[in-house]
C-alpha cells in the first residue's frame, strides 16, 4: 500500500467512477483500476460495487476513507514540514459560482499541492490569470481547454406532484413558483414561455438555490452535478435538452504562468488519453484550445 493508492481510492470515492476519478488525478483508467485491485488484495476486503454508470462504495470504503483521508493529509503535512520557504508565484484563477464542490475540489488540488504557487480565487467576470468557465461566456480573445459537459435538470421538493414524473416539459413548469439563478440557463429552457413563469425567489448562489427548494419554496432549474447527491431535494429530467461544456479559458495574447502552462498541458494529455473502449473522455467535444466559434450557442453560465 502506498500513497499513490490512497490517492487514487480518495478520487473513486468521491467521484463513484472510475474514469471520472482518472481524470481528476491525470492518469489513465487502467491505474486507477490497478490501484483499486491492489488495495481490495491487500486489505482484504471489497471497496467497489461495479455498476453500469460507475461503481458504488461499500461498508468497508466507507469505513476506510476517513482512514485514508487522514493518512493523506498527514502525509502532506510531513513533506511540507521542514521545507525552507520559497518565492511563491501568484496565479489568479476566476471561476464561475455554479460550479459544483467535488468538481471544484478536483480542479482545485493540482494548483493547491504545488509549493511555488500563491492561489488567489476571483469572480469569473474579474481579471484572472485563466478562468473556469461555461463555453458560452468565453471571449473573443480567449482559448479554451474542455473538460466535461453536462445537461440541467430539474430540482424539487420531495413531496412536489411533479416529483411523480420520471421527466418534466416546459408546460409543467408554466404555472408553479421557481427560483431564478443570476444566470441564464432557465432562459433557454423556458423560451417563449418565459413571461409565463412565476418566480418564487431569486439565489445568489447554487447552495442557496438547493436550500430553497428543500425547504419548498419552489424549483430550480441547475447543473447536474450541483444536484448530484442532494438527498433533500429530488431530481427529475427535462425535456428540453439544455447542457453546459464547461472548461479552463486563458487569453491568447498573454503568457501563462509556467504553472498554468504545467496545468492545462496535463488537462490537454489527460482529454487525449483513450479509455477503454478506444475513445478519448468526451470524444464528442472538442479537446485542443479553440477560439469561440461564431453563431448562436446552447445555455451556458
Amino acid at each position: 500500500m502506498d500513497i499513490r493508492e490512497l490517492r487514487y481510492f480518495v478520487a473513486v470515492y468521491r467521484e463513484r467512477n472510475l474514469t471520472a476519478a482518472a481524470r481528476a488525478c491525470f492518469v489513465s483508467q487502467p491505474s486507477i483500476s490497478t490501484a483499486i485491485t491492489n488495495l481490495e488484495a491487500e486489505l482484504g476486503t471489497t471497496l467497489f460495487i461495479r455498476h453500469k454508470k460507475g461503481v458504488a462504495p461499500t461498508a468497508s470504503a466507507e469505513q476506510f476513507h476517513t482512514l485514508a483521508r487522514r493518512i493523506i493529509d498527514e502525509a502532506d503535512a510531513a513533506r511540507s514540514l521542514f521545507k525552507k520557504p520559497i518565492t511563491k508565484t501568484t496565479v489568479t484563477l476566476g471561476l464561475m459560482r455554479t460550479l459544483d464542490v467535488p468538481r471544484t475540489i478536483a480542479l482545485l488540488k493540482p494548483l493547491t499541492a504545488r509549493s511555488d504557487i500563491a492561489l488567489r480565487l476571483v469572480g469569473s467576470d474579474e481579471r484572472a490569470d485563466a478562468r473556469i468557465i461555461a463555453k458560452t461566456m468565453l471571449r473573443d480573445d480567449e482559448h479554451f481547454v474542455a473538460l466535461w459537459s453536462e445537461r440541467y435538470v430539474a430540482a424539487l421538493p420531495p413531496s412536489h406532484p411533479l416529483a411523480l414524473k420520471e421527466k418534466l416539459r416546459a408546460a409543467d413548469l408554466a404555472d408553479v413558483p421557481l427560483i431564478d439563478r443570476c444566470h441564464c440557463e432557465q432562459s433557454a429552457f423556458f423560451g417563449r414561455n418565459a413571461q409565463r413563469r412565476q418566480a418564487a425567489a431569486i439565489a445568489q448562489s447554487e447552495d442557496w438555490a438547493m436550500a430553497l427548494v428543500a425547504a419548498g419554496v419552489g424549483i430550480a432549474i441547475i447543473p447536474e452535478g450541483v444536484a448530484k447527491g442532494n438527498p433533500d431535494v429530488a431530481v427529475r429530467e427535462i425535456e428540453v435538452k439544455v447542457k453546459r461544456e464547461v472548461g479552463l479559458a486563458y487569453r491568447a495574447s498573454a503568457p501563462l504562468a509556467d504553472a498554468l502552462k504545467d496545468f492545462v498541458g496535463k488537462l490537454q494529455k489527460q482529454r487525449r488519453k483513450p479509455d477503454r473502449t478506444g475513445r478519448r473522455p468526451g470524444a464528442r467535444k472538442r479537446v485542443s484550445p479553440s477560439r469561440r466559434p461564431r453563431g448562436r450557442r446552447a445555455a451556458g453560465s
